[in-house]
């Protein structure tokens, strides 16, 4: 049993974090994830603390110019309601002493959020923290630097004793750094320092894509200050030349976790040929329900009522917002299909209009509208690539077609509940999970997806939503293409749009079991308690039993998953 039979007090790595509109550090997914966990650890009286970065311009406020292409803005926040705690931590880059204010979000009770912030008066390190995600390999290094090494010094600052140190995605590697580093300041070792730290940590992997999974040259790490006292050859042991983040977690960790079955497999195979690492096991991610669900189709579900009129009071929000922001004036009598992301290529928004032929004529009679919205990286030319086209269909097809520019929480939350059905499809297998699916499922609002992610767990094909299912993975990703273009047709055609039309019974039916399948299996309540029982109780048993950590380099699916049973 852990130790004393008590629950493990955990300190939560993240870059981003996502919890209300007010508080803008957060790029996407990741950080609305980041913002659940700790929502849902709170609504669970759980003992977890937060650590981040308090970002003082954002990760961008993304415009649409005259020309169709996107540009960014760079607002400066004050963040005046963030607590100074008056408790300041340093942190070594190139060799100079860089001070590092904690602040305090503290609205979430037993789940504090402790933010780092170097815009400290006197200071020239301010940049550090103005921007998420900007900047190059250097600026990133110094933020990691901030996050891990100074997550731990926050932690000893503020005496706030810890048992398990979860990173969330490779960015906190730096944390699992410093802990090393202290334990051989006690006279431990590399190598005992190493074991220790692995029974302590444990860690969460998001990506798929390689390109999301950085690697940082050794010279410059060392020069910025990241080696933290330890040695090439140490670093080495951990990272690889060229370092990697997510493969010095893996070695770092107890323990280490996909978001999702489908991404659990994907994973393993990705990250096969790394040896001596913790197992990588599946939980799926979650969503904060209250959150994200209407308050009215909540209680409209629970009550076993008419789903229908609160579905339509929320459409009919959505629509307003639209016609606010945009000149569309859109229809709320007509299906309406919602898709808003993280502008990536691999999610291929642009999907449905790879052959405007077919659907033209349903755009133009206004029996399907489309409602877009998604940022793209600053530095990301094909994503703005893709936002450009959406507004170019938006100009093309005025009131079926809409892009809401400046993508946020409020847009999201307007979306997952207002729209009709929530389009989904991402060239398989590189969704991790997709949690904007289960924030639309909460809501009735029905996934049309293909099987990837989450969904893989979730809709059921005619019943809950419906899943563009080709049973096919082709190298050409041209192939995929059009074999997933062509099942989105179908069902668009011969399942979704008769069924919304011409069967209101069935659709109220499906609606019920959307929110069935989804309010609890899918929320973050159910993965918090999932990451205790099934990791964090674990490092501590580990701990007490001072066990070698779970070295399974290269096992099998049911092998990873043993110590699960």
């Amino acid at each position: 049993m852990p130790k004393q039979n008590k629950l493990p007090r955990v300190a939560y790595f993240c870059m981003e974090y996502g919890l209300n509109s007010g508080l803008p550090i957060f790029a996407g997914g990741l950080g609305i994830l980041a913002g659940d966990f700790l929502k849902a650890a709170r609504d669970l009286n759980l003992p977890m603390i937060g650590i981040g970065i308090l970002w003082r311009q954002d990760y961008t406020e993304q415009f649409i110019g005259e020309d169709g292409w996107p540009y960014d803005v760079y607002p400066h926040y004050d963040y005046e309601f963030v607590k100074d705690t008056g408790i300041t931590v340093n942190v070594e880059v190139e060799g100079r002493q860089v001070p590092c204010r904690v602040r305090l979000v503290d609205q979430y009770g037993n789940a504090p959020l402790y933010l780092l912030d170097t815009n400290v008066p006197g200071s020239e390190y301010g940049w550090i923290t103005n921007k998420l995600y900007g900047g190059g390999s250097s600026e990133r290094i110094t933020q990691e630097i901030v996050l891990g090494i100074g997550g731990v010094r926050l932690l000893r600052a503020l005496n706030i004793d810890v048992d398990v140190y979860h990173f969330n995605e490779g960015h906190a590697v730096l944390a699992g750094i410093e802990l090393i580093r202290e334990k051989m300041a006690e006279g431990l070792s590399f190598e005992e320092a190493l074991q220790v730290t692995r029974r302590q940590v444990v860690f969460t992997t998001h990506t798929p894509v390689e390109a999301g999974n950085e690697k940082h040259n050794h010279g410059e790490l060392e020069k910025l200050g990241a080696y933290n006292g330890l040695t090439y050859e140490q670093m080495l042991r951990l990272g690889g030349d060229p370092f990697n983040m997510t493969e010095a977690a893996l070695r770092l960790c107890t323990v280490a976790n996909a978001v999702s079955n489908i991404h659990g497999h994907t994973a393993r195979a990705m990250w096969r040929h790394v040896a001596d690492t913790g197992p990588i096991v599946s939980i799926t991610n979650g969503v904060h329900v209250p959150t994200w669900q209407a308050p009215e189709i909540g209680q409209a579900f629970k009550d076993g009522g008419d789903l229908w009129e609160p579905h339509q009071k929320a459409k009919q929000e959505l629509i307003a917002f639209a016609e606010q922001h945009t000149d569309a004036k859109l229809n709320p009598d007509a299906l309406i299909v919602g898709f808003a992301r993280r502008a990536a290529g691999y999610k291929r928004s642009d999907l449905i209009f790879r052959n405007t032929e077919i659907i033209d004529p349903l755009l133009k009679e206004g029996k399907m509208q489309l409602i877009f919205s998604g940022k793209a990286h600053p530095d990301d030319h094909e994503g703005k690539r893709i936002i450009r086209d959406l507004v170019a269909m938006d100009r093309k097809y005025k009131d079926a077609v809409v892009f809401l520019e400046n993508y946020n929480m409020e847009i999201a939350r307007l979306l997952v509940r207002g729209c009709d059905v929530w389009l989904n499809n991402p060239l398989r297998p590189l969704e991790a999970s997709g949690t904007s699916g289960m924030k639309a499922a909460v809501n009735g609002v029905l996934n049309l997806s293909v099987v990837d992610g989450w969904v893989g767990e979730g809709p059921q094909h005619g019943v809950s939503g419906w899943l563009l299912d080709t049973h096919h993975s082709h190298a050409d990703p041209q192939q995929q293409n059009m074999e997933d273009l062509q099942a989105l047709y179908k069902v668009l055609f011969e399942e979704v749009i008769p069924t919304y039309y011409h069967d209101r019974e069935r659709w109220l039916d499906m609606m019920r079991a959307s929110i069935d399948m989804s309010h609890y299996k899918f929320s973050a309540v159910r993965m918090v308690r999932e990451y205790y029982e099934l990791m964090y109780n674990r490092v501590m048993e580990q701990q007490d039993e001072m066990a070698a950590p779970w070295l399974m380099p290269h096992c099998s699916d049911s092998e990873q998953h043993h110590y699960l049973t």
